[in-house]
């Protein structure tokens, strides 16, 4: 009786999988995949269509798939996949044999022979990838299938890339057959220890027989997976990716050594520039894979593959080292794209589209298309090559050879299949365009070191500098690593995760794990949440700090005030009208004076009596110059009152003359030449620029007192009045030095009112 795997068991049979996978590569690259294959059958004097022909024998088999699915389920996956592949490998074995037969019976019965051998080789591997489809999916876990796959390909990259290089040595040193048929021996050794591995790999166990009254889960429903509309999208977007693909990766080798002039084993070579390609992207795509989607990842390989034709065709024909350079990179890029495409659409395959309740009838339906369908393009790959042997002319820059045909196919079809996998849906997505933000977004190097060191930080000391480093890159790369850090059991990783998320770009995730944080029993996580979120400045943000504003707590509603005040113009009356409210009532000093910061970035211009109210009984200095702040922020341009305060802290005398110099020349705009406004102006200007600011105030007061208030708001008439008030006040108290907030917000006043309504 089957049982399901648990986890651990899935991932402790992992690198028993990649092991086998690694030992059946070589098998992979010396037998029937890959360039040395398809140049052996081209040194047994096979044409065009004629390695088509026997080509499309590997995947045309896969139609038994449909027919052997529920046999493969009643002896178990695991047993049949054993049995199949050691089957395939004694097959392969044959081969060796070529040399033999070519001797003895002549080159028609060896083209024959060999034709048998893949014929036997591609019916019992069907069987046996029919099992491995469902088997993989049962042991592999979903949460890793992506990193799986990449870890996977890295492996198997580098023995291939090995591999590549000792075929393409062993064949530039033997003539005729002799290296094709040490390569095929090694092949069936590595493809024997393959198989031995693959004991070691769990779960595949046969079905259990049917109990009456249960419900059959070995009866056959294939209706059921064509119905699916993600399943069918799914496998005529694939389709057309192999129409596109298959043609050029069988006869590629031959473009490159008959029309591009590149040696047997340059040719070779090449696949290990695939090789490279695949290791250096293999891990990437896969973990962009798990995070952000499988669709993304599969359209973005998709992309890049159709871009390789189009470097085929302009390719010098010269075989010189420019070819084999340009080469190299088509094969790099080739490398990388199809690493993106096949880890992105097996993902989706495997998590998405296939349920693991039908594993088995989708998996046969799956294998038997693809087998149809690659078994037709190596066909028409072969005969569209025949069909145009004779096509040969330029224009420009362009060759137009036998080939062009196949290349076509491989630019154009893949844009067909990119709308098809589009309609495809899937629940952990991102779009295209998101998806490049990611990359592009910040400094995505700086971000992938941030989040390897992060993980491997071994203490909290080192953790924290981590995180304060995820945020310096600024990426969305890193959002994942800082959702995590605000989940550490240590504090103080918590609190500099919430420091690093306010200097990020507002992301939806980041803004909402605050919001949540805004409502835990962590006071001082919260009120930093609280401040965070109005740093980050998104709107997102705007209810739930609302919401915070009735916390029990007076430190989360004054930094909630706050940060809705930094959060600036909310186009919500509601949410002003409720801190006005609050203002008006509210007792506690602290939270009268957040309310009020709040108003005066809203520009609530209402709050104006009550935070001259509070600036005249309020007698922190610091204090004080935030409502004054505040006041100004009210009648506008923020910068000019900071600007205004430095210089009046740094030299009193000239920085409050040259601003009464300014008013006045504004003023004699509007004012005929020697009225009381301007000789009171230039007066108030002398003193204060001969440091009698005790003088300077009262003539200022006086300069107010006689003002239009014509030339100013409402709320700036407020606030002059009583600025010249205060400023009489203190003035006949010799002491202007003390409160100079209603010095500045005059002056700024004076100057800014005036010219905002203007």
């Amino acid at each position: 009786m089957s049982t399901e795997l648990t986890t651990v068991e899935k991932l402790s049979g992992l690198r028993w999988s990649i092991s086998s996978n690694v030992a059946n590569t070589v098998f992979v690259q010396y037998t029937f995949f890959g360039s040395i294959f398809v140049l052996f059958l081209s040194a047994l004097g096979l044409s065009r269509s004629a390695m088509g022909l026997v080509l499309s024998f590997l995947p045309f088999f896969g139609l038994t798939a449909l027919f052997v699915a529920p046999w493969v389920a009643r002896i178990g996956y695991k047993r049949a996949y054993i049995i199949f592949f050691a089957a395939r490998t004694v097959v392969a074995l044959c081969l060796v044999f070529t040399p033999w037969v070519m001797n003895a019976y002549g080159s028609e019965a060896t083209i024959l022979y060999v034709g048998v051998v893949i014929a036997l080789f591609a019916m019992v591997r069907s069987v046996g990838v029919t099992a491995s489809f469902p088997w993989v999916q049962e042991y592999v876990p979903n949460s890793v299938r992506g990193k799986y796959t990449a870890i996977n390909n890295i492996f198997t990259t580098g023995v291939g890339f090995l591999a590549v290089s000792g075929g393409s040595f062993m064949l530039a040193r033997t003539t005729g057959l002799a290296g094709f048929m040490w390569l095929i021996g090694i092949g069936v050794v590595f493809g024997t220890i393959s198989v031995g591995l693959a004991f070691k790999i769990p779960g595949g166990a046969p079905m259990p027989p049917h109990v009456e009254g249960e419900e059959d889960k070995s009866r056959r429903d294939l209706m059921t997976a064509l119905r699916d509309r993600d399943f069918v999208f799914y496998l005529a977007s694939v389709a057309l990716i192999i129409i596109a693909t298959v043609p050029i990766g069988s006869f590629l080798p031959l473009f490159l050594r008959e029309e591009i002039g590149l040696s047997q084993s340059a040719v070779v070579w090449l696949q290990s520039g695939t090789l490279i390609g695949t290791l250096l992207s293999g891990y990437l795509w896969g973990w962009a894979a798990d995070r952000y989607g499988s669709i993304p990842v599969s359209l973005y390989g998709m992309g890049m593959r159709a871009l390789l034709p189009l470097i085929w065709m302009l390719m010098p024909r010269d075989g010189d080292t420019i070819s084999f350079g340009i080469a190299l990179f088509a094969a790099l890029l080739q490398g990388v794209a199809d690493m993106g495409w096949g880890i992105g659409s097996g993902r989706l395959l495997y998590v998405r589209i296939v349920p693991p309740e039908k594993r088995n009838d989708y998996m046969a339906v799956y294998y038997a298309w693809i087998g149809i369908i690659g078994g037709i393009s190596q066909l028409s790959g072969g005969f569209l090559l025949d069909l145009f042997e004779n096509l040969r002319f330029q224009i420009w820059i362009f060759h137009v050879d036998p080939f062009l045909p196949i290349f076509l196919m491989g630019l154009f079809l893949p844009f067909i299949s990119f709308t098809l996998l589009r309609g495809v849906r899937e629940e952990k997505s991102i779009g295209m365009g998101e998806f490049a933000g990611v990359f592009l977004r910040g400094n995505p190097f700086l971000a992938m070191s941030s989040m390897i060191r992060f993980h491997l930080a071994k203490d909290e000391h080192s953790t924290v500098l981590m995180t304060e480093r995820l945020a310096r890159a600024k990426s969305p790369l890193t959002v994942d690593e800082l959702l995590e850090a605000l989940e550490d059991p240590r504090f103080n990783v918590r609190f500099e995760a919430i420091i690093s998320i306010s200097r990020m770009m507002p992301e939806p995730r980041l803004i909402q794990a605050l919001e949540k944080l805004l409502v835990g029993s962590e006071l001082a996580l919260t009120v930093v949440a609280a401040w965070a979120l109005g740093r980050l400045g998104d709107m997102q943000a705007a209810p739930a700090l609302h919401h915070a504003l009735n916390s029990e707590y007076r430190s989360i509603r004054a930094h909630a005030a706050r940060a809705l005040g930094a959060l600036g113009a909310l186009g919500d009356a509601t949410v002003a009208n409720d801190l006005l409210a609050r203002l008006h009532t509210e007792p506690d000093k602290g939270l009268q004076m957040a309310y009020a910061s709040a108003l005066g970035n809203l520009g609530n211009t209402e709050a104006t009596n009550t935070v001259l109210h509070l600036l005249a009984t309020i007698g922190n200095e610091g204090a004080r110059l935030e409502l004054a702040l505040t006041l100004a922020r009210l009648v506008g341009d923020e910068h000019h009152f900071i600007g205004l305060l430095r210089t009046v802290r740094s030299d009193p005398a000239t920085a409050t003359a040259q601003a009464i110099s300014s008013y006045r020349r504004k003023l004699g705009r509007r004012v005929r030449r020697g009225s009381d406004q301007l000789r009171l102006a230039d007066r108030c200007a002398e003193a204060m620029a001969r440091n009698e600011l005790v003088r300077g105030a009262h003539l200022l007061t006086e300069l107010i007192r006689n003002r239009s208030e014509r030339q100013f708001s409402e709320h700036g008439n407020l606030i002059l009045s009583e600025c010249a008030r205060q400023l009489e006040n203190e003035a006949e108290l010799d002491d202007v030095n003390h409160h100079m907030e209603y010095l500045i917000l005059a002056l700024h006043t004076l100057q800014v009112d005036q010219r905002m309504r203007s």
